[in-house]
């Protein structure tokens, strides 16, 4: 059994913000092992959110972030369950974080489930296509064209765009952590992009 010690601890602690007991508890479960450890937190923190996905959120924080030179803007409204984890520092940082990948990634929905049938169908039609003309016989086109599809929501929806600051999670992921820390429901009620001069 690997030993645990408090320095490893602390420094899962500042790679994932998690809570000490949880970060110990996932050093024990991995043998020591950070990187496991870090897995084992986001796996954790993904079925603390899925636990809690019916909670009513109703509290939270308006962000707003202006991009240097006051050229790109954005706002989020992102909510909780209480008033007390909307004041938090981690909470505030949160909104500004998504509001900052927003303003920077130009995202156009908040989950996929915004999109409309009819987009998805004219997407998936466009890259059919695409492989076809490559030259792809129809069953790999098929499974080119998912790719294709799949690597399109990466780019248009917010919770699965890959987040600036940490490219190894999606702000699905950083909501799913915060939610295990806080042990509350986070949503993205709404946000918009502002970009001087576009209609």
């Amino acid at each position: 059994m690997a030993v645990i010690t408090t320095e490893m601890v602390k420094q899962l602690r500042e790679k994932t913000g998690a809570g000490m007991m949880d970060c110990k508890r996932a050093l024990e479960e991995t043998g020591g092992n950070a990187d496991q450890a870090v897995e084992y937190l986001r796996k954790k923190g993904a079925a603390t959110a899925a636990k809690r996905a019916d909670k009513e959120t109703n509290q939270g924080v308006v962000e707003a972030y202006i991009h240097a030179g006051g050229r790109i803007g954005s706002m989020v409204e992102l909510n909780c369950e209480t008033d007390f984890v909307a004041k938090t520092l981690e909470f505030k940082q949160l909104a500004h974080d998504i509001a900052m990948q927003i303003a920077a990634m130009s995202p156009h929905y908040i989950s996929r489930e915004q999109i409309s049938k009819e987009t998805v169908e004219k997407e998936l039609e466009i890259y059919k296509s695409q492989a076809s003309n490559e030259g792809k016989p129809a069953n790999i086109a098929d499974k080119i064209a998912l790719g294709r599809l799949d690597k399109f929501y990466q780019e248009v929806v917010l919770m699965e765009q890959s987040f600036i600051k940490d490219s190894g999670k999606t702000i699905k992921d950083l909501i799913d952590e915060q939610t295990a820390k806080v042990g509350e429901k986070i949503s993205i009620r709404r946000f918009h992009r502002y970009h001087l001069g576009e209609n």
